[in-house]
């Protein structure tokens, strides 16, 4: 009789044990819960039972695989609503409001982010990260270092500025093997339009098969030596390629003209005025170059030789004649968008200072009065997206020093500050979250080719920016810099607002506040 006598009293003490231990633990819960609350913006995981947590991974600095970011702003397809987000296996599981969420926390870890926004990851379709051949000038584990402080989860790298270009199947393997294990952030490839393949189409639908996402010509000399411009012949035969793949063609729109000042080259007072350059650059020449794309654009129209390509204008400067012409292509039906950057809606010319070659970029920089009508076209619709066209390069061929315009190499690095900077100019005008989100996340998205990109929507990617537009920090040497030379920056300088607190990319939190996960944990993009 000792012996069951024994295990009824053991089997009491469980029962009185796991009681004692659920109100403890519910205690402890809620305890949790206001530390949570109190701490508004600070990363603070409250812990639940019985749930699944995987082992810790050098892909994220969160060691879960399913769990939950909750905020007072979060941006979604519907507008910017107080919830969460349920997080598992990489992928948005559940988006709830805050009214009905609090039955679900039990099921997972939380990490709240109180008052910030969160929103979709930035997708940026204009980058050179110059990998392999010119990783000197950045290379994709600075890049995209960069790009995870600045809240960017997807890039599409251009085909030039690395060595060699991307303009075949060989070098797009090349390309992909100097991403293997080197990618922080997702990466997409586009590929190279030039002569030497426009007028191959066997050539050229073997590249796009090979996964390129879609390809882009320069139609002025790109100052790479195997990256030669197209004409609008090459451009049609390009479209018509594409049709079959529905990708889209990506021109940077600019022809050379025969302009006065040229021989100022060899002035070093003139050279060093930003108005010299900007003569060497004037909006005709992208004009120009827009009126011979739209003798072809029209053959993308529904029912169109070229159905199903797609024209893209990057970095678009002139926002008065050329942005003219383009709305007018857009009326009649031509399946055309426009992108510009940050640095043209950030800067303008009339405050360039003499010499400073930091914000020399093709097309360049114009005067206040052409940033207004961007800002105006981009509120308004008629400029779709925004990219960074990070185009950085070695700090001595921007010849800080001499300040010479006309020789120095031509670029704006500006990768990890896009976002800030967006929002910093943008208040002015009104933008909004949702705005925001449309032109760096959604919108490119769809250029690119990415459904499961671009929005916080059940069954997309979690590819996730938490941030504070509150908050300003000023840009300067002691601001925590990912791109390989800061120094060349035109944001350098500048006082900004909107701190990134957090990035997660496909549910790994890849960046926070100042940290990065340890392991190179993106993908490499391709297009099926």
């Amino acid at each position: 009789m000792i012996f069951p006598l024994a295990l009824g009293l053991c089997c009491n003490c469980t029962i009185t044990y796991w009681i004692m231990y659920t109100l403890v633990f519910m205690f402890v819960t809620i305890y949790q819960a206001c530390l949570g609350l109190m701490a508004g913006l600070e990363l603070n995981h409250l812990i639940y039972p019985l749930e699944a947590r995987t082992a810790p991974s050098g892909c994220s600095l969160l060691p879960h695989n399913h769990y939950w970011i909750s905020s007072k702003r979060i941006v979604t397809q519907d507008g910017v609503i107080s919830g969460a987000v349920e997080i598992k296996d990489g992928k948005v599981f559940s988006l709830v409001k805050e009214e009905d969420w609090h039955g679900y926390i039990r099921n997972g870890h939380i990490v709240d982010f109180g008052e910030a926004v969160v929103m979709p990851g930035l997708i940026d379709v204009h980058a050179h990260l110059d990998d392999p051949g010119r990783d000197d000038w950045e290379g994709f584990p600075s890049g995209t270092r960069a790009a995870a402080a600045g809240g960017i989860t997807t890039l599409i790298d251009m085909p030039l500025n690395s060595e060699p270009s991307t303009v075949s199947v060989e070098t797009l393997k090349l390309k992909m093997n100097a991403a293997k294990n080197r990618i922080f952030v997702d990466v997409g490839f586009w590929g190279g339009l030039v002569p030497d393949n426009a007028l191959n189409a066997t050539a050229l639908e073997g590249f796009l098969r090979a996964g390129v996402l879609g390809l882009k010509s320069f139609m002025c000399p790109s100052g790479i030596n195997d990256f030669p411009m197209t004409n609008i012949t090459h451009i049609k035969e390009g479209l018509s390629v594409l049709a079959k793949f529905k990708r889209p063609l990506l021109v940077h729109a600019e022809v050379q003209e025969d302009v006065v000042g040229e021989s100022v080259e060899d002035d070093k007072n003139d050279a060093r005025l930003y108005s010299t350059y900007l003569k060497t650059r004037p909006p005709s020449m992208e004009e120009t170059a827009i009126r011979n794309l739209l003798t072809v654009s029209e053959n993308t129209r529904a029912g169109g030789p070229s159905e199903g390509a797609h024209l893209h204008i990057v970095h678009l400067s002139d926002a008065q004649s050329s942005l003219d012409l383009l709305k007018k292509a857009k009326g009649r039906g031509d399946s055309i968008s426009i992108e510009t950057c940050p640095h043209y809606l950030s800067f303008s010319a009339d405050e360039i200072p003499d010499g400073d070659t930091r914000f020399k970029c093709a097309p360049p920089i114009r005067d206040a009065d052409n940033k207004e009508k961007l800002w105006e076209a981009l509120t308004g619709g008629d400029i779709d997206m925004l990219s960074s066209d990070h185009s950085p390069s070695l700090p001595d061929l921007k010849l800080l020093q001499e300040g010479d315009f006309l020789k120095a190499w031509g670029g704006i690095s500006s990768l990890q500050y896009v976002l800030p900077a967006t929002w910093t100019s943008g208040r002015k005008y009104g933008v909004t979250l949702e705005q925001i989100a449309s032109w760096w996340s959604e919108k490119p998205a769809k250029l690119a080719g990415q459904h499961l990109k671009g929005s916080i929507a059940v069954g997309n990617y979690a590819d996730i920016v938490a941030w504070d537009p509150e908050s300003e920090f000023d840009l300067d040497e002691n601001h925590s810099s990912y791109i390989k030379h800061p120094s060349i920056s035109a944001y350098m300088g500048r006082k900004l607002s909107g701190k990134v607190l957090a990035t997660f990319v496909r549910g790994n939190l890849v960046y926070k506040e100042g940290e990065h996960a340890p392991a190179a944990c993106g993908s490499r993009l391709l297009a099926q």
